[in-house]
Parts: structure tokens; C-alpha cells; sequence
């Protein structure tokens, strides 16, 4: 039965900010490379970032009645997350909608299926990563869920779940462990810098990553 839950668990606004120093790719790897979301959501418009807990929603395909109730239920800074059938032949999500959502201070919307008005979209800045542009339009008839668990380009995302997005792609920090892959990513990113650093002064790439180590232990052989 479609069942809708007004309330929802956040992180913290200064865990939310935090997170969203640290880029999307760098909270993959420090999750050991999982909850990364298909490669096939991405920005509508390069450029467009956004970081803020999950408000999510599933609607049938082709259809658009319960992201509209998704976005009267968002606070600012949340995501929306809406699981729309995997479809890209409509574009549930369009001009109308996304100024709602500024409106309303919503900090982006990820959705697996197509969007429609794009250079409206870019044009009031609102961050839009779907699986494609479509210039079909959607009914308003079907009832789903709003902030229950759903799954989205292959990632099970459970409301207040911490969600980022930036030109590489989305990846999701589970709300329950994200203080510790803040902790990790910070690491990542000090080693990285130190590499660079390396890097710049003209080190061997292999030497400065450990790759001669790995290419040895292969059994690689070099011939001049």
C-alpha cells in the first residue's frame, strides 16, 4: 500500500557541510568503492553540485503525482531522491517543478529517469542529474511511496542518507556512518596532496604511487 512519511532523521547542517567539502569521488574510494550510483546519472549541465540528506520517493513511470508530494515535504538543503522506473522516455521533472524547488531552498534532485526544459532548468542554477533529457510529459495519477528506502541506480538510499553530486557522478554516505568516512576521506585527500607534491617536482609517477612495488610482484620485465 503507498505509504508517505512527513518526518525524516537529518545529519547534522555542520556534518552536511563538511561532506560537502570533500568531493563525490574521494567518498567512493573511502567507502572501499561502493555506493557510487550507475555511471548513466549524471548532471544535466556541467557544472552542477550539490550535497544534502536524502528525501526520497518512488513514482511509476511516466508519471509524476508523488515527486510533487516529495517536494512539498522537503527541507531546505535535502535531495530528492525519487525512484522513477528506470524509464528515460518522459521527463516527469521540467521548469515548473524545479522552480518549486528553489522555491523551497531543495539543494538538488537525483532521479532515474529523464527530464524535459533543460536550459530553463540550467538557467535558474537548480541541479538536475537524471539518466537523460526527454520532451515527454507525465500523468499525475498513480500513488507511491515518499521516504521509505528505495534504490536508484543501483544504490539501496534510505531517507536522511547523506547524497552528493558533482561532474563525475553521484555517490551516497549512509547517514549511520558518515562521521567515519568523513575521518577516511580526509586521509585520502592528505595522501593525494602529498602525492602531487611529489608529483610536481618531477618523481617518477611509478615510484610515487608504489606501482614499480606492484609491477615486481607481477612478475613484470623491463627490456631496454
Amino acid at each position: 500500500m503507498p505509504h508517505v512519511t512527513r518526518t525524516i532523521t537529518r545529519p547534522s547542517p555542520s556534518l552536511i557541510e563538511t561532506l560537502s567539502a570533500l568531493p563525490p569521488a574521494t567518498l567512493h574510494e573511502a567507502q572501499g568503492r561502493r555506493n557510487a550510483l550507475d555511471w548513466r546519472i549524471k548532471p544535466i549541465y556541467s557544472g552542477m553540485r550539490f550535497c544534502g540528506p536524502a528525501l526520497t520517493a518512488r513514482c511509476t513511470p511516466g508519471d509524476n503525482l508523488m515527486l510533487q508530494v516529495a517536494i512539498s515535504l522537503a527541507e531546505p538543503g535535502d535531495v530528492l531522491v525519487i525512484d522513477a522506473g528506470g524509464s528515460s522516455e518522459q521527463g516527469p521533472f521540467g521548469e515548473v517543478l524545479a522552480t518549486a524547488c528553489v522555491a523551497r531552498g531543495i539543494a538538488g534532485l537525483v532521479i532515474n529517469s529523464g527530464v524535459r526544459d533543460a536550459a530553463a532548468i540550467h538557467k535558474i542554477a537548480f541541479p538536475v542529474f537524471s539518466t537523460g533529457l526527454s520532451v515527454k510529459g507525465t500523468v499525475k495519477e498513480t500513488l507511491g511511496d515518499v521516504n521509505l528506502p528505495v534504490v536508484v541506480g543501483g544504490v539501496s538510499i534510505a531517507p536522511g542518507d547523506v547524497i552528493a553530486g558533482d561532474d563525475d557522478g553521484v555517490v551516497v554516505v549512509p547517514a549511520a556512518d558518515a562521521a567515519r568516512i568523513v575521518t577516511l576521506s580526509r586521509e585520502r585527500e592528505d595522501k593525494e596532496a602529498a602525492f602531487m607534491a611529489r608529483l610536481r617536482c618531477g618523481e617518477n609517477v611509478l615510484q610515487v604511487l608504489g606501482m614499480d612495488r606492484v609491477l615486481k610482484a607481477k612478475g613484470c620485465t623491463w627490456e631496454s
